[in-house]
């Protein structure tokens, strides 16, 4: 019987080990693959980074053509230009009433520099009525409004303004003699607009 029970202890001891050797080749084999995983995610982060930054280096220049350094970028929004301290004042608007003040901040980007030169000349043109109004604007940003780094202009709606839609467009120049120019989107709904 002893002989009997030491056989069946190295069976299972053999047994056991073949058991071991198994999870240690699963084991083994995990650690190998994880490892080689771990280092491809990390090539595949890092390819995914320079592909990004080379997408995100070339945004700049998506909608620019050659020449595009000889132009100003303009662009800018239309308000109520009452006077300070009126609730109204430098809200976005596009539709007014006759004797309303019609508001024009803009600014010009020298697309090179990414920065506006504020001795800039620009100029709004409004067509109503059969006729061309231009209205010159000023640099609005001052020593104690650093912040409003834009140009300002004002129209008031004439009293005699038809109603219907106001086109206008925007010109800049700049001392270095580069120009540009805004116009809206042809949308009527989003149009200067005279209304009753």
């Amino acid at each position: 019987m002893t002989v009997c029970l030491i056989k069946h202890l190295q069976n299972k001891s053999d047994e056991s080990a073949q058991h071991y050797n198994i999870s240690l080749d699963r084991r083994a084999r995990f650690q190998v693959t994880s490892a080689i995983m771990k280092r491809s995610y990390k090539y595949l982060a890092l390819f995914a980074l320079i592909a990004v930054l080379a997408v995100a280096a070339t945004w700049p220049l998506v909608a620019q053509t050659p020449s595009s350094a000889d132009h100003l970028v303009v662009y800018g929004d239309v308000v109520y230009f009452y006077p300070p301290g009126n609730a109204r004042n430098c809200i976005l608007n596009n539709h007014f009433k006759r004797g309303e003040p019609v508001g024009f901040r803009m600014t010009a980007i020298n697309p090179a520099t990414g920065k506006r030169d504020r001795a800039t000349q620009l100029v709004v043109h409004l067509s109503f009525a059969g006729k061309t109004v231009d209205i010159p604007m000023r640099d609005r940003q001052t020593e104690k409004q650093p912040e409003r780094d834009f140009f300002v202009g004002k129209w008031m709606v004439p009293d005699d303004a038809p109603t219907g839609i106001v086109r206008y467009t925007v010109t800049a120049k700049d001392p270095q003699g580069r120009t540009g120019e805004f116009k809206p989107f042809e949308v009527q709904a989003s149009q200067i607009t005279i209304v009753e």
